[in-house]
């Protein structure tokens, strides 16, 4: 077996077809073929099974998916420690981050330190959801990921870098802009602005409206918190928050916030990575840069209070 007959192969198993692997690898449809084709003839079975519109895992091809992202990150861990040996500037560092604007703020700095030690690193940043992320993560496309915590998956470890207390938003000129909380019946009848489906936060607002007995009407999903602050400031709906991370706005006087009678939500933000593997100076830096910058963060946060 060989390194890029195993990186087309799984390339095929999570795309589910041999054009959209081809494109991932970067060579012809042809050539992912043959790959296949010899890959096929050195393990003596099957490893897909081809229909109109897509290819399905064979048994034998399900035997060899957890294989061969073993074999990969062994792999590319080999290269990472070698690559060491050529002088503490280089390296490589794949970062996903999830659709929370607090850490996307804090990247730009973090990163910018980072190249100062590790002038000739090679750092690319992935965006998706945090279920996404993981995933990536467990099959080795990036390092590590800022992600909503809980992650409740047996090999990823995390470290907490941010909590906040989720708090309802709203523009200044809602009638019930001077009241401190808002209940859940309150809160379900207003034009809602939510996360998308996925999320861990979202997940607990929708446990949150269960529990209560209450249905709310959502009137938008969006993936970005960004996005969802501008609709408030503009009079499109009421949002979720977390406290500190809309602080800036609320002092600004662009929206106002409500504390939930009877929710105790919270959301953590994490930096999450494989608890096994090789773990590259690289990745440490990084790992202390993060913690450095979002306690410095919650001291700002703190100061303008």
């Amino acid at each position: 077996m060989e390194i890029r007959q195993l990186k087309a192969f799984l390339a095929i198993a999570e795309t589910k077809t041999f054009t959209a692997a081809a494109k991932r690898v970067n060579i012809t449809q042809a050539a992912v073929s043959m790959q296949i084709r010899q890959l096929e003839e050195e393990v003596g079975l099957p490893l897909f099974t081809r229909t109109p519109r897509r290819v399905i895992l064979t048994e034998a091809g399900e035997h060899l998916v957890e294989r061969a992202r073993k074999i990969l990150r062994e792999h590319d861990d080999a290269l990472a420690e070698i690559a060491e040996l050529a002088g503490a500037e280089h390296g490589r560092l794949r970062i996903g981050s999830a659709s929370a604007m607090f850490a996307t703020a804090q990247l730009p700095s973090i990163l910018e330190k980072l190249k100062e030690k590790f002038a000739r690193a090679e750092i690319t940043v992935n965006s998706g959801t945090s279920q996404v992320l993981v995933e990536k993560i467990m099959h080795g496309d990036i390092d590590m990921a800022f992600v909503s915590l809980p992650v409740e998956t047996a090999n990823i470890q995390t470290d907490l870098l941010f909590s906040d207390e989720i708090v309802a938003i709203a523009h200044p000129s809602h009638p019930l802009a001077k009241e401190k909380y808002i209940s859940a019946a309150t809160l379900a009848g207003e034009q809602l602005i939510l996360g998308e489906h996925g999320g861990n936060t979202r997940r607990m607002i929708d446990d949150f409206f269960a529990a209560a007995n209450v249905r709310p009407h959502v009137v938008m999903e969006l993936s970005r918190q960004e996005a969802i602050n501008k609709m408030v400031e503009n009079q499109m709906g009421v949002g979720i928050a977390g406290a500190k991370t809309v602080s800036e706005e609320k002092r600004a006087g662009k929206i106002i916030s409500w504390m939930i009678e009877g929710a105790e939500i919270k959301w953590d933000l994490g930096l999450a990575r494989l608890r096994s593997g090789y773990f590259s100076p690289i990745a440490k830096e990084f790992v202390n840069l993060c913690k450095d910058s979002f306690r410095e963060r919650e001291k700002e946060i703190k100061v303008k209070r």
